[in-house]
């Protein structure tokens, strides 16, 4: 069987969860982190190793509290997100201090991976369908020898991803009769109010949002060609940026777009109906906590996550 892997991006600094590191909170019965349960349904669900993207900063505590349990059960290997972890010739933008995005982090996994890979976020919780779904479109149907891009992602639906202490940014997406993606656009300010809900785009502008619409939450299935393509594309974002620009990001939703619109990615959007839960907030972290014990009451998971 064609061989998959995991890959997690683990780099946020958790500036919204009050300056702790978000990624590494225990939210299980016996300490179990978010990345445990993703990690479980992963292999669950087939896949054969585990890529870790983190900050060297991040490496000792990372290892201690996940890693190291991690490497008994599956193939584990890290990667490296820095600011300064840039193409020849280019330096950091004084002033900047957060690395450059989603697409800068999976492409710090070159060379690690050499096969069909699964991209998730370290701290959301995406439910056993998702990893189900997307294993078994790159074993069985993902086309790595075409000249088109074959991608695809796990689609959630917009209302079961929001959180109920803030705003959240979704890439929010609209795909065609054909099950296949037709736009994605990262929609930021994203929350629930007395008048319904409201969303707005990069400049802070209106813009209209259904519960029902299907949603990306960096859960892509990518052929292991994919990584050329951030590799070439990430000068060209660089040259572009504007002169004093210190937060415009290299972003996974923004590039797959992009190659959707000019022809050259196929994603296949694959609907998940579970719900999502993760810590964004400080807050968050009760109904997390709540949530994974009503998953262990209802038999979805084992008290002991890895017995």
């Amino acid at each position: 069987m064609k061989e998959t892997a995991l890959v997690i991006m683990a780099a946020g600094i958790g500036s919204r969860f009050g300056g702790g590191i978000k990624q590494l909170e225990p939210v299980g019965p016996n300490g179990e982190i978010i990345m445990d349960y993703s990690i479980h349904d992963a292999l669950e669900a087939g896949f054969d190793k585990v890529v870790f993207i983190i900050r060297r900063d991040l490496e000792k505590d990372f290892r201690e509290i996940i890693g190291n349990r991690i490497e008994k059960i599956a193939k584990v290997e890290y990667a490296f997100q820095e600011l300064d972890a840039l193409p020849a010739g280019y330096e950091v933008t004084p002033g900047r201090t957060k690395p450059w995005g989603t697409g800068q982090a999976v492409l710090m996994v070159k060379g690690l991976v050499n096969c069909p890979f699964l991209v998730i976020n370290a701290d959301d919780y995406y439910g056993k369908e998702g990893f189900r779904l997307i294993h078994d479109y790159m074993v069985s149907e993902m086309d790595e020898s075409g000249d088109v891009y074959d991608i695809c992602m796990g689609g959630f639906i917009l209302s079961n991803t929001l959180s109920d202490n803030g705003s959240v940014t979704r890439g929010v997406c609209r795909a065609g009769a054909d099950g296949y993606l037709e736009t994605v656009n990262e929609t930021y300010n994203i929350r629930m109010t007395e008048e319904g809900l409201k969303a707005e785009d990069e400049q802070g502008n209106p813009v209209t949002v259904s519960p029902s619409q299907p949603v990306s939450m960096n859960m892509w299935g990518l052929p292991v060609k994919f990584l050329e393509e951030l590799e070439k594309g990430f000068p060209e974002f660089l040259d572009h940026l504007k002169e004093g620009d210190v937060k415009s990001e290299y972003l996974l939703p923004r590039i797959i777009d992009e190659m959707v619109q000019s022809g050259k990615a196929r994603v296949r959007v694959l609907n998940t109906p579970d719900k999502w839960f993760g810590v964004t907030y400080k807050e968050d972290k009760a109904a997390v906590v709540a949530a994974i014990r009503k998953l262990i009451a209802d038999g979805v998971y084992s008290e002991k996550l890895f017995s």
